[in-house]
């Protein structure tokens, strides 16, 4: 009866372990001082100072080569920004925003007499399964687990480098 009772309050024990994951991730390690995204190498890096911390695959724009400069082409910006603020409702399970568009895309879109677009942000995966490398609509894409880790590193008011 014993043995029942210990493998009882180890399966609870273990049952509200399970119950507390959360998306939410806490970082305790060096502060994120820039984010630095290739695209050419779909590669974006986390750096403090000149050290990089992590390094991830994204995916891009369904259109990625060359800059965003109107709403719906399909290209993720280039150029300095940064990181906005964090969005825990994202669609796409998590988010940080990016200060697309600056003032000079404004421009340059009204000179062309179209939109520049915004709503750019790093972001965890799609819903559904997705056929191509680059899907988003100029968004910086990861797996839901590595936006996790992302989330809890990056603060808002992080400049963002996109470098073609």
């Amino acid at each position: 009866m014993r043995i029942f009772r210990t493998l009882f309050i180890l399966v609870m024990v273990l049952g509200l372990a399970a119950c507390g994951s959360s998306k939410f991730r806490t970082y305790n390690g060096p502060e994120v001082t820039q984010v630095q995204v290739h695209k050419a190498d779909r590669k974006m890096y986390l750096f403090n100072n000149d050290r990089v911390l992590e390094s991830y695959d994204i995916a891009l724009g369904f259109a990625p080569n060359g800059p965003k400069q109107f709403e719906g082409d399909g290209k993720t910006p280039e150029g300095s920004y940064y990181i906005t603020h964090r969005n825990p409702n994202s669609t796409y399970y998590l988010s940080l925003g990016i200060s697309y568009p600056n003032e000079a895309d404004i421009a340059f879109a009204e000179a062309e007499g179209k939109k520049p677009g915004g709503d750019i942000f790093i972001h965890g995966g799609p819903l559904k399964p997705v056929s191509r490398r680059d899907w988003t609509w100029g968004c910086l894409s990861v797996t839901n687990r590595e936006m996790e880790v992302i989330y809890s590193m990056v603060e808002p008011g992080t400049p963002i480098r996109l470098l073609p």
